[in-house]
């Protein structure tokens, strides 16, 4: 297997040799690294001061490769695919794995020697001569050119003298960009084995951490991020789901803000692990939606559309209105919905709007639901009553949930400095009685009933890590709408 990284000269890296520094190997000499499943050499075609060329040739062992794999029955005793295939030679996820430990710290994005390279974006060539894509070259430039890369990529047919045998899955990339070392690793490390799909080891939960680690820069806007996390996953979906959580949590946000990535949510039965807290709050409120028959649904403060996608996954919801003042959000949303890709049937029930909400909006009138997930503490309180009107008093669904944080159980963060926000974005975070206060408050002004419960696991001491308030609308009653 082979992959070469070429750099020419250019203001950010005037001297192309310098690739040396980033990648921790020096132009002058050949170096080898023992790897899962053979050796790994790192070569020099070239480098001077105009041009380098770093190559990455993994020399697999089939035999020791094989052994790896353990016995296996067959009937008649020996397979003979399993000694005589195409291993040694495509690109697959046996390079990235060789790319992941022989670049380990260029893929970090780390250089003592030269610290201002690793933070500059300069021309880059990647050719990886044979890479196995099941989806043939289309795929490779369906992943690879939205974040940035010129493609070039080339099949060949199986076998020129009898072409009713297609093309072959093996493909010919060339990838052009201009991109940071760190990123263009990372993106390699992640799509060598979503192109191939059949990964050679077996995944478990660590495989989300190394997804989140080289992909959450640039896999959250990915238009088929869902597509690179199921194969990149080997199609287990509670790893997805874990890995839609995380990156859902973390884009965006800076290291403090991870604090309830995966604290404080119950664990999975039998997986002893727990369940990311993004996840426990949509399946909370998707339980009220279903439990109180709602067939059309506002998500207001929608983001970038987790539980819109989510909504749309479950036929019973007709109607699904995904609302954000951010237009950039809206776009993302659309992104990661592949709202271009859905069938007919799914993008007539789904419409993303953008607006306020502490403004009236008639096109918000008259739904089944409003939903408020994490967003009321991203409001100045000053702004809380234009809030209260738009959705108690004008939109009027006969349900309404919102969801916040519980101020109390930031002590069980420790990464939270006392006093902290558990979002640099967040204006406030309501302990429980106040939510309390809150919610019975607003029920009350506008005629309805509410309903405080937790989610995530309730803490004895300080309750659990979010607080979700279902309000429902009595169907008669003569309550004005008073001092809101």
């Amino acid at each position: 297997m082979l992959l070469t990284i070429t750099v020419t000269a250019s203001p950010a890296m005037p001297v192309a040799r310098d690739l040396g520094f980033l990648l921790h190997k020096h132009p002058d000499r050949a170096q080898s690294s023992e790897v899962f499943g053979g050796t790994a050499h790192v070569l020099w075609p070239e480098a001077d001061e105009a041009r380098a060329t770093a190559a990455l040739l993994l020399d697999v062992d089939t035999a020791a490769l094989q052994r790896s794999r353990g016995r296996r029955e067959t009937p008649e005793g020996f397979a003979l695919a399993d000694h005589v295939n195409d291993r040694p030679y495509a690109a697959s996820s046996l390079l990235s794995v060789a790319l992941g430990k022989v670049f380990r710290t260029a893929l970090a994005g780390r250089c003592d020697a030269r610290p201002e390279l690793p933070g500059e974006p300069f021309p880059l060539e990647v050719h990886v001569p044979s890479l196995v894509s099941r989806g043939g070259a289309a795929l490779v430039r369906r992943l690879f050119e939205p974040l940035g890369w010129d493609v070039e990529a080339r099949t060949e047919p199986l076998d020129p003298q009898v072409p009713e045998w297609g093309e072959s899955r093996v493909v010919d990339v060339h990838l052009r960009g201009t991109l940071r070392l760190a990123d263009a690793l990372g993106q390699l490390y992640v799509l060598l084995p979503v192109l191939d799909d059949a990964k050679h080891y077996w995944v478990s939960f660590d495989e989300v951490d190394k997804l989140v680690r080289a992909g959450g820069d640039w896999l959250p806007s990915h238009p088929d991020r869902e597509l690179v996390m199921t194969r990149y996953l080997r199609h287990q979906r509670s790893l997805v789901r874990d890995a839609v959580a995380r990156l859902d949590d973390v884009e965006g946000l800076p290291c403090p803000a991870l604090v309830d990535d995966t604290a404080a949510a119950s664990t999975t039965a039998g997986a002893g692990r727990a369940e990311p807290l993004a996840v426990l709050r949509r399946e909370a409120v998707l339980a009220v939606l279903r439990e109180a028959g709602a067939a059309s649904v506002v998500d207001l403060g929608c983001g970038e559309g987790g539980l819109v996608r989510e909504l749309l996954r479950d036929p019973r919801f007709t109607r699904v209105v995904g609302a954000d003042v951010s237009a950039r959000e809206l776009d993302k949303a659309a992104r990661r919905i592949g709202t271009d890709r859905l069938p007919d049937t799914v993008a007539a029930r789904l419409e993303l709007l953008q607006t306020s909400a502490t403004y009236r909006d008639e096109r918000l009138a008259g739904v089944d639901a409003v939903t408020l997930v994490e967003v009321v503490e991203h409001l100045d309180p000053p702004r809380l009553p234009a809030l209260e009107r738009s959705v108690f008093a004008h939109a009027r669904p006969r349900t309404v949930v919102v969801t916040t944080p519980n101020a109390e159980h930031n002590v069980r963060y420790p990464a939270l400095a006392a006093g902290a926000f558990r979002h640099p974005d967040h204006r406030f975070e309501w302990t429980r009685s106040e939510f309390a206060a809150w919610a019975s408050e607003v029920a009350g002004r506008h005629g309805y009933v509410v309903v405080v419960s937790p989610v995530g696991q309730d803490d004895g001491e300080v309750g659990p890590p979010t607080q979700m308030a279902v309000f429902t609308r009595r169907e008669t009653s003569d309550v004005t709408e008073g001092a809101a």
